[in-house]
């Protein structure tokens, strides 16, 4: 049995651990990060070149199933994925982390994408605590690739991201390069040695980020947080590994394995 695994994430890694070498299982990684964590089997980097060219490749590569384990806000090859495997005729699973959950003490906005974020981080009443700056300290940690949304804005961002950020980008912006997971006591630093008056995330979920949650509530900081898109209509959705391996017996089963 041949199973793709699409996403270098770390529910992506651990599936592919978990069914390695009893499947074979190739892991595809989009290939935006310059030193990824090599999951365990077969790997391959890049593109597939839209739904044609995956639904090649899933066919010269005699998959049988695929899993769907990108981040939640890869949008565009979830739906590719979806796309791709109804015509090839092949069963597809998306393997998808829970969102994060709000307790009490946070002061979460929640907006519906990148671009909206960018036009709300100037509404928590700047400077109001002493030595902070009247136009504001955002701690962006949205990912290198969406930026741009925030390239008008006029305040200071810390922006962390795995690999170097390119333009378009804010004016005033520091980076900061470092990978999960991250540690509640780092995070609660962080925010304070900066001065941070808020912090911009999405919901990646997950635990290797979450401190930055919990650092936020302790300061008083607010968050904003940009929602999840929804998984394609149709797909079958597994919110743990397990869950994903076990789909991957019945699929198995099913086909004959």
């Amino acid at each position: 049995m041949h199973v793709l695994i699409l996403g270098g994430t770390t529910e992506a890694r651990a599936l592919a651990t978990a069914l390695h070498p009893r499947v074979r299982v190739t892991s595809s990684l989009a290939g935006r990060v310059a030193e990824p964590r090599l999951p365990a089997g077969e790997v391959r980097v890049g593109g597939f070149g839209g739904v044609d060219g995956l639904v090649a490749w899933v066919r010269e590569h005699h998959v049988d199933a695929v899993i769907d384990a990108t981040h939640p806000f890869a949008e565009n090859i979830s739906f590719n994925a979806a796309r791709a495997a109804a015509t090839a005729h092949v069963p597809l699973l998306a393997l998808r982390r829970p969102g994060w959950v709000r307790v009490d003490g946070d002061d979460w906005h929640e907006v519906a994408s990148l671009e909206e974020a960018a036009g709300v981080v100037g509404d928590f009443g700047w400077g109001h605590l002493p030595g902070r700056s009247p136009r504001g300290r955002v701690f962006l940690t949205t990912g290198r690739m969406g930026l741009a949304a925030f390239a008008e804005c006029p305040q200071w961002f810390l922006v962390r991201s795995v690999d170097a950020p390119q333009p378009p980008m804010p004016a005033r912006t520091e980076v900061l390069l470092d990978r999960g997971p991250f540690t509640l006591e780092g995070e609660s630093e962080l925010l304070s040695r900066y001065g941070i008056d808020v912090l911009v995330t999405k919901d990646s979920g997950g635990a290797a980020t979450a401190p930055k949650l919990r650092a936020a509530r302790e300061a008083g900081v607010p968050v904003v947080i940009v929602r999840r898109p929804a998984v394609p209509e149709g797909v079958a959705v597994a919110g743990t590994v397990g869950e994903a391996v076990e789909w991957v017996g019945v699929v198995g089963v099913v086909g004959g394995f």
